[in-house]
C-alpha cells in the first residue's frame, strides 16, 4: 500500500446546516474535496486566531503556543 501524504484522518460529525454551509463555501471557492475545503477552513481559523501551522519538527515555541516574553506561561499572572 502506498504511503499516505496525510496519514491521520479525522472523523466529525457535522448537522445538516453546517454541511450546506461547507459545501457551499467549497464549491465557491472550487476545492477539489470536503478534505481540502476542511484543512483550509481549518488552517484559516487557526491563522485568524494567531495560531500559525507548525513545520515539521519545530518547537512550540517558534509558532506562538509558548510566548518568548513571558505573556502566557503563567510568569505574569498572580499567584493564588
Amino acid at each position: 500500500m502506498a504511503e499516505l501524504e496525510r496519514p491521520q484522518r479525522l472523523q466529525i460529525m457535522l448537522t445538516d446546516e453546517e454541511l450546506a454551509a461547507l459545501e457551499n463555501w467549497r464549491f465557491e471557492k472550487r476545492m477539489p474535496s470536503r478534505s481540502a475545503a476542511v484543512r483550509e477552513l481549518l488552517r484559516r481559523g487557526l491563522s485568524s486566531d494567531g495560531f500559525l501551522i507548525a513545520d515539521a519538527g519545530a518547537k512550540s515555541q517558534d509558532f506562538g503556543v509558548i510566548s518568548v516574553d513571558g505573556v502566557g506561561d503563567g510568569s505574569s499572572e498572580s499567584k493564588r
